[in-house]
């Protein structure tokens, strides 16, 4: 386990921070033992935190071309046959998975391909699982393709999440479980994909970026 570089300036902003802040109030509290122990230790606790988010995991994928992986950590929460408007503009099938504060944040790509679009979207910042934040909110969404199937992935900001990180560009070649971007603080990454897609995984299934199968190819 590694901190993820998106983490390395925050990490020392917030570190400066709440220095800054325990020799601030040191003064007021120095003869108070009991509050000098317990700030020190809120203090401490919240930069496990906000060091948490950060974590990077070394996970070596499993490579198989028929088989879409898990694109983040998280919990699915919606599988339904959609509208894609946005490239395809024909019916795919949405897999969405759920990224909690306490998830790890980075996203892999789910297959190989050639990056065929990698677009950011400004946009507003609704609940991650609000029906309207993967066409409203920030977002970005990433296309790829390969000789089997070309799908979509959408990074999406939520409430918390108002920063997206994605490193790809027009082009290129990813491989299959190659880091793609990273959301600060997490948020939700909708995958869509070919109808007849086999789907692997069912609503509630708490899932694992590069390990878990969420679907395969026919």
């Amino acid at each position: 386990m590694t901190i993820h570089k998106e983490g390395y300036k925050i990490l020392t902003i917030t570190f400066v921070g709440l220095l800054i802040l325990n020799l601030a109030v040191r003064p007021f509290i120095m003869n108070f033992p009991t509050f000098q122990i317990g700030f020190g230790a809120l203090s401490f606790g919240m930069f496990l935190l906000v060091l948490q988010f950060f974590r990077s995991p070394n996970r070596i994928v499993a490579k198989n071309d028929e088989i879409i992986y898990c694109p983040a950590d998280g919990k699915v929460v919606v599988i339904e046959e959609t509208e894609e408007t946005e490239y395809f503009k024909d019916k795919r099938i949405q897999v969405s998975v759920f990224m909690s504060p306490l998830n790890v944040h980075v996203n892999w790509a789910p297959m190989k391909g050639l990056v065929k679009l990698m677009k950011y979207h400004p946009g507003k910042f609704l609940v991650a699982w609000h029906p309207k934040s993967s066409t409203e909110n920030e977002r970005t969404t990433l296309v790829l393709e390969n000789n089997k199937a070309a799908i979509l992935v959408r990074q999406i900001a939520g409430a918390v999440a108002r920063r997206i990180v994605f490193y790809p560009k027009e082009g290129e070649t990813m491989a299959q479980g190659d880091q793609f971007g990273f959301i600060k603080f997490g948020s939700r990454v909708d995958v869509f994909l070919p109808l007849g897609t086999e789907i692997l995984v069912n609503i509630d299934d708490e899932v694992s970026g590069n390990k878990t199968p969420l679907a395969k190819l026919k």
